[in-house]
Protein backbone atom coordinates (compact mmCIF):
# COMPACT_ATOMS: atom_id res chain seq x y z
CA UNK A 1 0.00 0.00 0.00
CA UNK A 2 1.37 3.39 -0.99
CA UNK A 3 1.98 6.05 1.67
CA UNK A 4 -1.12 8.13 2.24
CA UNK A 5 -3.47 5.29 1.31
CA UNK A 6 -3.48 3.70 4.75
CA UNK A 7 -6.90 3.30 6.37
CA UNK A 8 -6.97 3.70 10.13
CA UNK A 9 -8.50 0.99 12.28
CA UNK A 10 -11.05 3.52 13.52
CA UNK A 11 -12.07 4.36 9.95
CA UNK A 12 -12.33 0.69 9.06
CA UNK A 13 -14.49 0.05 12.11
CA UNK A 14 -16.79 2.91 11.14
CA UNK A 15 -17.23 1.78 7.51
CA UNK A 16 -20.16 -0.51 6.60
CA UNK A 17 -19.45 -4.23 6.98
CA UNK A 18 -20.85 -6.90 4.70
CA UNK A 19 -20.82 -10.58 5.59
CA UNK A 20 -19.74 -11.65 2.12
CA UNK A 21 -16.58 -9.55 2.54
CA UNK A 22 -15.81 -11.24 5.87
CA UNK A 23 -16.28 -14.67 4.25
CA UNK A 24 -13.89 -13.74 1.45
CA UNK A 25 -11.38 -12.30 3.90
CA UNK A 26 -11.29 -15.46 6.00
CA UNK A 27 -11.37 -17.71 2.94
CA UNK A 28 -8.26 -15.94 1.65
CA UNK A 29 -6.39 -16.41 4.92
CA UNK A 30 -6.94 -12.98 6.38
CA UNK A 31 -7.33 -12.26 10.09
CA UNK A 32 -10.57 -10.65 11.17
CA UNK A 33 -10.65 -7.67 13.49
CA UNK A 34 -12.64 -7.74 16.74
CA UNK A 35 -15.38 -5.47 15.37
CA UNK A 36 -15.79 -7.76 12.36
CA UNK A 37 -16.18 -10.81 14.58
CA UNK A 38 -18.65 -8.90 16.74
CA UNK A 39 -20.80 -8.35 13.65
CA UNK A 40 -20.84 -12.11 12.97
CA UNK A 41 -21.81 -12.91 16.57
CA UNK A 42 -24.59 -10.29 16.57
CA UNK A 43 -25.88 -11.54 13.24
CA UNK A 44 -25.92 -15.13 14.47
CA UNK A 45 -27.77 -14.13 17.64
CA UNK A 46 -30.45 -11.94 16.09
CA UNK A 47 -30.85 -13.84 12.82
CA UNK A 48 -29.80 -10.93 10.61
CA UNK A 49 -27.09 -13.02 8.91
CA UNK A 50 -28.48 -15.96 6.88
CA UNK A 51 -27.47 -19.48 7.91
CA UNK A 52 -25.79 -20.17 4.56
CA UNK A 53 -23.42 -17.23 5.05
CA UNK A 54 -22.66 -18.22 8.64
CA UNK A 55 -21.98 -21.77 7.45
CA UNK A 56 -19.65 -20.49 4.73
CA UNK A 57 -17.70 -18.40 7.23
CA UNK A 58 -17.45 -21.36 9.62
CA UNK A 59 -16.01 -23.55 6.86
CA UNK A 60 -13.50 -20.82 5.95
CA UNK A 61 -12.53 -20.50 9.62
CA UNK A 62 -12.21 -24.28 9.95
CA UNK A 63 -9.93 -24.53 6.91
CA UNK A 64 -7.84 -21.41 7.59
CA UNK A 65 -7.91 -21.59 11.37
CA UNK A 66 -8.45 -18.84 13.92
CA UNK A 67 -5.63 -16.84 15.47
CA UNK A 68 -5.45 -16.38 19.24
CA UNK A 69 -6.77 -12.84 18.85
CA UNK A 70 -9.66 -14.04 16.70
CA UNK A 71 -10.45 -16.81 19.17
CA UNK A 72 -10.48 -14.36 22.07
CA UNK A 73 -12.65 -11.90 20.12
CA UNK A 74 -15.12 -14.62 19.11
CA UNK A 75 -15.33 -15.91 22.68
CA UNK A 76 -16.12 -12.47 24.08
CA UNK A 77 -18.50 -11.56 21.25
CA UNK A 78 -20.53 -14.74 21.77
CA UNK A 79 -20.46 -14.25 25.54
CA UNK A 80 -21.82 -10.74 25.09
CA UNK A 81 -24.44 -11.71 22.48
CA UNK A 82 -27.07 -12.19 25.20
CA UNK A 83 -27.67 -11.58 28.88
CA UNK A 84 -25.05 -12.59 31.44
CA UNK A 85 -25.70 -14.21 34.80
CA UNK A 86 -24.20 -12.41 37.80
CA UNK A 87 -23.03 -14.48 40.74
CA UNK A 88 -22.22 -11.41 42.85
CA UNK A 89 -25.32 -11.77 45.03
CA UNK A 90 -24.48 -15.35 46.01
CA UNK A 91 -21.92 -14.23 48.58
CA UNK A 92 -19.29 -16.77 47.50
CA UNK A 93 -16.97 -17.34 44.57
CA UNK A 94 -18.54 -19.06 41.57
CA UNK A 95 -16.52 -21.89 40.01
CA UNK A 96 -17.55 -24.44 37.41
CA UNK A 97 -16.08 -27.55 35.77
CA UNK A 98 -16.24 -28.40 32.08
CA UNK A 99 -15.31 -31.68 30.43
CA UNK A 100 -14.59 -32.03 26.73
CA UNK A 101 -16.67 -35.21 26.82
CA UNK A 102 -16.19 -38.93 27.12
CA UNK A 103 -17.84 -42.26 27.86
CA UNK A 104 -19.15 -42.75 31.38
CA UNK A 105 -18.01 -39.21 32.18
CA UNK A 106 -20.17 -38.53 35.23
CA UNK A 107 -17.98 -36.39 37.49
CA UNK A 108 -20.36 -33.40 37.37
CA UNK A 109 -22.72 -35.19 39.77
CA UNK A 110 -19.88 -35.43 42.29
CA UNK A 111 -17.79 -32.28 41.83
CA UNK A 112 -20.77 -29.89 41.96
CA UNK A 113 -21.98 -31.02 45.42
CA UNK A 114 -18.42 -31.55 46.68
CA UNK A 115 -17.34 -28.00 45.83
CA UNK A 116 -20.64 -26.52 47.05
CA UNK A 117 -20.33 -28.37 50.37
CA UNK A 118 -16.95 -26.67 50.80
CA UNK A 119 -18.25 -23.13 50.30
CA UNK A 120 -18.01 -22.63 46.54
CA UNK A 121 -21.00 -21.69 44.38
CA UNK A 122 -21.30 -23.99 41.35
CA UNK A 123 -23.49 -22.54 38.55
CA UNK A 124 -23.15 -25.40 36.04
CA UNK A 125 -24.48 -25.07 32.51
CA UNK A 126 -24.44 -28.47 30.83
CA UNK A 127 -25.37 -30.08 27.53
CA UNK A 128 -27.05 -33.12 26.03
CA UNK A 129 -25.80 -36.32 24.42
CA UNK A 130 -24.73 -36.05 20.82
CA UNK A 131 -22.41 -38.40 18.98
CA UNK A 132 -20.49 -40.89 21.09
CA UNK A 133 -20.54 -38.82 24.29
CA UNK A 134 -23.26 -38.76 26.92
CA UNK A 135 -25.14 -35.69 28.09
CA UNK A 136 -25.31 -34.45 31.67
CA UNK A 137 -28.83 -33.07 31.16
CA UNK A 138 -30.13 -36.37 29.77
CA UNK A 139 -28.72 -38.21 32.76
CA UNK A 140 -30.34 -35.81 35.23
CA UNK A 141 -33.66 -36.00 33.42
CA UNK A 142 -33.75 -39.73 34.11
CA UNK A 143 -34.75 -38.58 37.62
CA UNK A 144 -38.55 -38.14 37.41
CA UNK A 145 -39.49 -34.48 37.60
CA UNK A 146 -35.96 -33.02 37.46
CA UNK A 147 -36.06 -29.70 35.59
CA UNK A 148 -33.07 -28.73 33.51
CA UNK A 149 -34.83 -25.72 31.92
CA UNK A 150 -34.77 -23.00 34.57
CA UNK A 151 -35.08 -19.26 34.27
CA UNK A 152 -32.08 -17.29 35.47
CA UNK A 153 -34.09 -16.21 38.53
CA UNK A 154 -34.84 -19.85 39.37
CA UNK A 155 -31.19 -20.72 38.74
CA UNK A 156 -30.10 -18.07 41.24
CA UNK A 157 -32.62 -19.26 43.85
CA UNK A 158 -31.39 -22.87 43.65
CA UNK A 159 -27.79 -21.68 43.92
CA UNK A 160 -28.60 -19.52 46.94
CA UNK A 161 -30.38 -22.41 48.64
CA UNK A 162 -28.16 -25.36 47.71
CA UNK A 163 -24.83 -23.91 46.56
CA UNK A 164 -25.03 -25.78 43.25
CA UNK A 165 -27.37 -25.99 40.28
CA UNK A 166 -27.03 -27.94 37.04
CA UNK A 167 -29.20 -26.81 34.16
CA UNK A 168 -29.18 -26.30 30.39
CA UNK A 169 -28.19 -23.20 28.48
CA UNK A 170 -31.05 -20.74 28.29
CA UNK A 171 -32.15 -18.83 25.18
CA UNK A 172 -30.77 -15.65 26.73
CA UNK A 173 -27.25 -16.89 27.48
CA UNK A 174 -24.78 -16.78 24.56
CA UNK A 175 -27.43 -17.09 21.81
CA UNK A 176 -24.76 -16.68 19.12
CA UNK A 177 -23.18 -19.93 20.29
CA UNK A 178 -26.49 -21.80 20.06
CA UNK A 179 -26.79 -20.82 16.41
CA UNK A 180 -23.16 -21.37 15.43
CA UNK A 181 -22.86 -24.68 17.30
CA UNK A 182 -25.91 -26.09 15.52
CA UNK A 183 -24.42 -25.06 12.17
CA UNK A 184 -21.02 -26.52 13.05
CA UNK A 185 -22.60 -29.85 13.85
CA UNK A 186 -24.41 -29.90 10.48
CA UNK A 187 -21.49 -28.66 8.37
CA UNK A 188 -18.63 -30.79 9.70
CA UNK A 189 -16.80 -27.84 11.26
CA UNK A 190 -16.73 -29.00 14.88
CA UNK A 191 -13.11 -30.10 15.28
CA UNK A 192 -11.40 -26.72 15.21
CA UNK A 193 -9.56 -25.56 18.36
CA UNK A 194 -10.57 -21.91 18.05
CA UNK A 195 -14.24 -22.70 17.42
CA UNK A 196 -14.31 -25.29 20.21
CA UNK A 197 -12.66 -22.87 22.63
CA UNK A 198 -15.04 -20.01 21.83
CA UNK A 199 -18.10 -22.24 22.07
CA UNK A 200 -17.19 -23.72 25.44
CA UNK A 201 -15.95 -20.54 27.06
CA UNK A 202 -18.66 -18.19 25.80
CA UNK A 203 -21.27 -20.17 27.73
CA UNK A 204 -19.12 -20.59 30.83
CA UNK A 205 -18.08 -16.93 30.97
CA UNK A 206 -21.70 -15.84 30.47
CA UNK A 207 -22.46 -17.66 33.73
CA UNK A 208 -20.39 -15.09 35.65
CA UNK A 209 -17.63 -17.44 36.81
CA UNK A 210 -14.73 -16.48 39.04
CA UNK A 211 -12.95 -19.74 38.30
CA UNK A 212 -13.12 -22.63 35.84
CA UNK A 213 -11.62 -26.12 35.88
CA UNK A 214 -11.31 -27.80 32.47
CA UNK A 215 -11.21 -31.59 32.15
CA UNK A 216 -9.64 -32.18 28.73
CA UNK A 217 -9.89 -35.83 27.73
CA UNK A 218 -7.06 -37.73 26.03
CA UNK A 219 -6.90 -41.24 24.61
CA UNK A 220 -9.14 -43.37 22.43
CA UNK A 221 -12.38 -41.84 23.68
CA UNK A 222 -11.30 -38.21 23.43
CA UNK A 223 -12.86 -35.75 21.03
CA UNK A 224 -9.39 -34.92 19.74
CA UNK A 225 -7.28 -38.07 19.42
CA UNK A 226 -3.76 -36.59 19.16
CA UNK A 227 -2.16 -35.66 22.47
CA UNK A 228 -0.60 -32.53 20.97
CA UNK A 229 -4.03 -31.32 19.82
CA UNK A 230 -5.45 -31.85 23.32
CA UNK A 231 -2.57 -29.91 24.88
CA UNK A 232 -3.03 -27.05 22.42
CA UNK A 233 -6.79 -26.86 23.03
CA UNK A 234 -6.30 -26.94 26.79
CA UNK A 235 -3.70 -24.17 26.62
CA UNK A 236 -5.84 -22.07 24.30
CA UNK A 237 -8.86 -22.31 26.61
CA UNK A 238 -6.82 -21.49 29.71
CA UNK A 239 -5.17 -18.49 28.05
CA UNK A 240 -8.46 -17.19 26.63
CA UNK A 241 -10.41 -17.54 29.87
CA UNK A 242 -7.61 -15.97 31.91
CA UNK A 243 -7.51 -13.02 29.51
CA UNK A 244 -11.24 -12.59 30.14
CA UNK A 245 -10.61 -12.38 33.90
CA UNK A 246 -11.54 -15.91 34.99
CA UNK A 247 -8.96 -17.98 36.86
CA UNK A 248 -8.67 -21.21 34.90
CA UNK A 249 -6.76 -24.48 34.98
CA UNK A 250 -6.93 -27.48 32.64
CA UNK A 251 -6.28 -31.11 33.53
CA UNK A 252 -5.48 -33.61 30.80
CA UNK A 253 -7.20 -36.81 31.90
CA UNK A 254 -7.33 -40.35 30.57
CA UNK A 255 -10.20 -41.54 28.38
CA UNK A 256 -8.58 -44.73 27.07
CA UNK A 257 -11.45 -46.60 28.73
CA UNK A 258 -14.91 -45.66 30.04
CA UNK A 259 -14.80 -43.76 33.32
CA UNK A 260 -16.11 -46.01 36.07
CA UNK A 261 -18.45 -48.91 35.52
CA UNK A 262 -21.60 -47.37 34.03
CA UNK A 263 -22.18 -45.61 30.72
CA UNK A 264 -25.72 -44.46 30.06
CA UNK A 265 -28.18 -42.27 31.91
CA UNK A 266 -29.84 -43.57 35.09
CA UNK A 267 -27.11 -46.15 35.71
CA UNK A 268 -24.47 -43.39 35.82
CA UNK A 269 -26.44 -41.51 38.44
CA UNK A 270 -26.72 -44.70 40.51
CA UNK A 271 -22.94 -45.12 40.42
CA UNK A 272 -22.43 -41.53 41.60
CA UNK A 273 -24.98 -41.78 44.41
CA UNK A 274 -23.21 -44.93 45.64
CA UNK A 275 -20.01 -42.89 45.92
CA UNK A 276 -21.78 -39.95 47.55
CA UNK A 277 -23.17 -42.31 50.16
CA UNK A 278 -19.69 -43.46 51.10
CA UNK A 279 -19.46 -46.71 49.17
CA UNK A 280 -16.09 -47.45 47.56
CA UNK A 281 -16.52 -50.14 44.90
CA UNK A 282 -13.30 -50.92 43.09
CA UNK A 283 -14.90 -50.42 39.67
CA UNK A 284 -15.65 -46.77 40.59
CA UNK A 285 -12.22 -45.93 42.01
CA UNK A 286 -11.25 -43.79 39.01
CA UNK A 287 -14.51 -41.80 39.16
CA UNK A 288 -14.00 -41.12 42.84
CA UNK A 289 -10.36 -40.10 42.48
CA UNK A 290 -10.86 -37.85 39.45
CA UNK A 291 -13.86 -36.17 41.06
CA UNK A 292 -11.85 -35.40 44.21
CA UNK A 293 -8.99 -33.97 42.15
CA UNK A 294 -11.29 -31.78 40.03
CA UNK A 295 -13.26 -30.64 43.08
CA UNK A 296 -9.98 -29.86 44.85
CA UNK A 297 -9.04 -27.46 42.07
CA UNK A 298 -12.50 -25.89 42.13
CA UNK A 299 -12.29 -25.34 45.88
CA UNK A 300 -8.81 -23.83 45.48
CA UNK A 301 -9.83 -21.47 42.65
CA UNK A 302 -12.87 -20.51 44.71
CA UNK A 303 -10.62 -19.31 47.52
CA UNK A 304 -11.67 -22.01 50.01
CA UNK A 305 -8.31 -23.82 50.07
CA UNK A 306 -4.70 -22.65 49.81
CA UNK A 307 -3.83 -25.28 47.21
CA UNK A 308 -5.47 -27.87 45.00
CA UNK A 309 -4.22 -30.63 47.27
CA UNK A 310 -5.72 -28.91 50.31
CA UNK A 311 -8.93 -28.55 48.32
CA UNK A 312 -8.89 -32.26 47.55
CA UNK A 313 -8.64 -33.06 51.26
CA UNK A 314 -11.61 -30.81 51.99
CA UNK A 315 -13.57 -32.49 49.19
CA UNK A 316 -12.83 -35.93 50.61
CA UNK A 317 -14.06 -34.80 54.01
CA UNK A 318 -17.29 -33.58 52.40
CA UNK A 319 -17.67 -36.96 50.74
CA UNK A 320 -17.09 -38.87 53.96
CA UNK A 321 -19.19 -36.74 56.31
CA UNK A 322 -22.25 -36.75 54.05
CA UNK A 323 -22.41 -33.01 53.41
CA UNK A 324 -21.92 -33.46 49.64
CA UNK A 325 -24.78 -35.97 49.56
CA UNK A 326 -27.05 -33.47 51.28
CA UNK A 327 -26.17 -30.80 48.71
CA UNK A 328 -26.86 -33.15 45.81
CA UNK A 329 -30.22 -34.28 47.17
CA UNK A 330 -31.21 -30.69 48.01
CA UNK A 331 -30.36 -29.60 44.46
CA UNK A 332 -32.37 -32.46 42.92
CA UNK A 333 -35.36 -31.65 45.12
CA UNK A 334 -35.11 -27.90 44.45
CA UNK A 335 -35.23 -28.60 40.69
CA UNK A 336 -38.29 -30.81 40.99
CA UNK A 337 -36.65 -34.24 41.15
CA UNK A 338 -38.30 -37.19 42.92
CA UNK A 339 -35.85 -38.28 45.63
CA UNK A 340 -37.71 -41.52 46.32
CA UNK A 341 -36.09 -43.17 43.29
CA UNK A 342 -32.80 -43.23 45.18
CA UNK A 343 -34.29 -45.32 48.01
CA UNK A 344 -34.25 -48.47 45.87
CA UNK A 345 -32.54 -47.46 42.61
CA UNK A 346 -32.39 -51.02 41.28
CA UNK A 347 -36.19 -51.23 41.31
CA UNK A 348 -36.53 -47.97 39.39
CA UNK A 349 -34.24 -49.30 36.63
CA UNK A 350 -36.52 -50.77 33.95
CA UNK A 351 -34.62 -51.47 30.71
CA UNK A 352 -36.58 -52.84 27.79
CA UNK A 353 -34.10 -55.65 27.11
CA UNK A 354 -30.89 -56.97 28.66
CA UNK A 355 -27.97 -59.03 27.35
CA UNK A 356 -24.69 -60.13 28.94
CA UNK A 357 -21.62 -60.14 26.72
CA UNK A 358 -19.13 -62.81 27.79
CA UNK A 359 -15.40 -62.89 27.15
CA UNK A 360 -14.70 -64.92 24.02
CA UNK A 361 -11.20 -65.86 25.18
CA UNK A 362 -9.01 -65.70 28.28
CA UNK A 363 -6.35 -63.07 28.86
CA UNK A 364 -5.98 -59.42 29.78
CA UNK A 365 -8.24 -56.59 28.64
CA UNK A 366 -5.47 -54.94 26.64
CA UNK A 367 -7.11 -52.15 24.69
CA UNK A 368 -10.43 -50.39 24.35
CA UNK A 369 -11.60 -48.22 21.49
CA UNK A 370 -13.55 -45.98 23.81
CA UNK A 371 -15.13 -43.92 21.03
CA UNK A 372 -16.58 -47.13 19.58
CA UNK A 373 -17.80 -48.12 23.05
CA UNK A 374 -19.54 -44.76 23.24
CA UNK A 375 -21.31 -45.53 19.99
CA UNK A 376 -22.35 -48.90 21.45
CA UNK A 377 -23.94 -47.02 24.36
CA UNK A 378 -25.63 -44.65 21.92
CA UNK A 379 -26.99 -47.55 19.84
CA UNK A 380 -28.55 -49.09 22.96
CA UNK A 381 -30.92 -46.12 23.09
CA UNK A 382 -29.05 -44.06 25.68
CA UNK A 383 -27.85 -41.42 23.21
CA UNK A 384 -28.95 -39.62 20.07
CA UNK A 385 -27.75 -39.11 16.53
CA UNK A 386 -29.77 -35.97 15.82
CA UNK A 387 -30.36 -33.06 18.19
CA UNK A 388 -33.81 -33.22 19.73
CA UNK A 389 -34.23 -36.99 19.56
CA UNK A 390 -35.46 -38.60 22.80
CA UNK A 391 -33.15 -40.84 24.81
CA UNK A 392 -33.97 -43.87 26.94
CA UNK A 393 -33.17 -43.15 30.60
CA UNK A 394 -32.78 -46.87 31.33
CA UNK A 395 -30.51 -47.79 28.41
CA UNK A 396 -26.73 -48.08 28.65
CA UNK A 397 -23.88 -50.48 29.34
CA UNK A 398 -22.29 -51.74 32.56
CA UNK A 399 -18.65 -52.74 32.09
CA UNK A 400 -17.52 -55.62 34.31
CA UNK A 401 -13.83 -55.64 33.37
CA UNK A 402 -11.45 -52.68 33.37
CA UNK A 403 -8.49 -52.15 31.08
CA UNK A 404 -5.64 -54.33 32.37
CA UNK A 405 -7.93 -56.80 34.16
CA UNK A 406 -7.39 -60.53 33.83
CA UNK A 407 -10.51 -62.20 32.44
CA UNK A 408 -11.43 -65.80 31.72
CA UNK A 409 -13.37 -67.10 28.75
CA UNK A 410 -17.09 -67.05 29.53
CA UNK A 411 -16.72 -64.42 32.25
CA UNK A 412 -19.13 -61.46 31.95
CA UNK A 413 -17.46 -58.58 30.13
CA UNK A 414 -20.38 -56.17 29.92
CA UNK A 415 -24.14 -55.99 30.37
CA UNK A 416 -26.16 -54.16 27.73
CA UNK A 417 -29.44 -52.47 28.65
CA UNK A 418 -31.36 -51.58 25.48
CA UNK A 419 -34.69 -50.00 24.68
CA UNK A 420 -35.86 -53.08 22.74
CA UNK A 421 -34.57 -56.61 22.16
CA UNK A 422 -33.88 -55.68 18.52
CA UNK A 423 -31.44 -53.00 19.72
CA UNK A 424 -29.13 -55.46 21.53
CA UNK A 425 -27.31 -56.94 18.54
CA UNK A 426 -25.48 -53.84 17.28
CA UNK A 427 -24.03 -52.77 20.66
CA UNK A 428 -22.89 -56.34 21.27
CA UNK A 429 -21.13 -56.49 17.90
CA UNK A 430 -19.44 -53.12 18.54
CA UNK A 431 -18.25 -54.28 21.97
CA UNK A 432 -16.61 -57.37 20.49
CA UNK A 433 -14.74 -55.25 17.94
CA UNK A 434 -13.80 -52.46 20.32
CA UNK A 435 -12.31 -54.54 23.16
CA UNK A 436 -9.04 -56.40 22.64
CA UNK A 437 -8.04 -59.31 24.89
CA UNK A 438 -4.40 -60.41 24.76
CA UNK A 439 -1.93 -62.57 26.65
CA UNK A 440 -0.04 -59.62 28.10
CA UNK A 441 -1.26 -56.81 30.34
CA UNK A 442 -1.16 -53.27 28.92
CA UNK A 443 1.00 -50.49 30.30
CA UNK A 444 -0.80 -48.46 32.96
CA UNK A 445 -1.91 -44.94 31.99
CA UNK A 446 -2.07 -42.19 34.64
CA UNK A 447 -5.54 -40.82 35.37
CA UNK A 448 -4.26 -37.23 35.20
CA UNK A 449 -1.48 -36.77 32.69
CA UNK A 450 -0.79 -33.05 33.00
CA UNK A 451 -2.02 -29.87 34.65
CA UNK A 452 -1.96 -26.68 32.58
CA UNK A 453 -2.24 -23.35 34.37
CA UNK A 454 -1.81 -19.85 32.91
CA UNK A 455 1.99 -19.79 32.77
CA UNK A 456 2.19 -23.27 31.27
CA UNK A 457 -0.48 -22.38 28.73
CA UNK A 458 1.38 -19.30 27.53
CA UNK A 459 4.59 -21.29 27.14
CA UNK A 460 2.73 -24.01 25.24
CA UNK A 461 1.11 -21.53 22.86
CA UNK A 462 4.28 -19.54 22.28
CA UNK A 463 6.08 -22.71 21.18
CA UNK A 464 3.50 -23.48 18.47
Amino acid sequence: MKPGNEISREAAAASPLHMIDLIRKKRSGGELEAHEIELIARGAADGSIPSDQLAAWLMAAWIRGLSRDETRALTLAMRDSGVKFSSARLGRKAVDKHSTGGVGDKTSFLVAPLAAACGVAVPMLSGRALGHTGGTLDKLESIPGYRTALTLDEFEKVLAKCGASIMGQTDELAPADRKLYALRDRTGTVENPGLICASILSKKLAAGLDGLVLDVKTGSGAFLRRRSDCEYLASLMVSTAEAAGTRTVALLTDMSQPLGRAAGNWIELVECVELLRGERPEYSADVRELSLILAGWMIHLGGEAASAEAGRKRAEQALENGSATRVFMAMVEAQGGDLSVFDEPEKFHRPGATAVVEAWTSGFVAKMDTTALGWAVQRSGAGREIAGEPVDPHAGILFHARRGARIERGQPLATIYATTAEMLAEPEEILKRAIQISETAPRAVPLVGRVIARETAEMQLSSQ
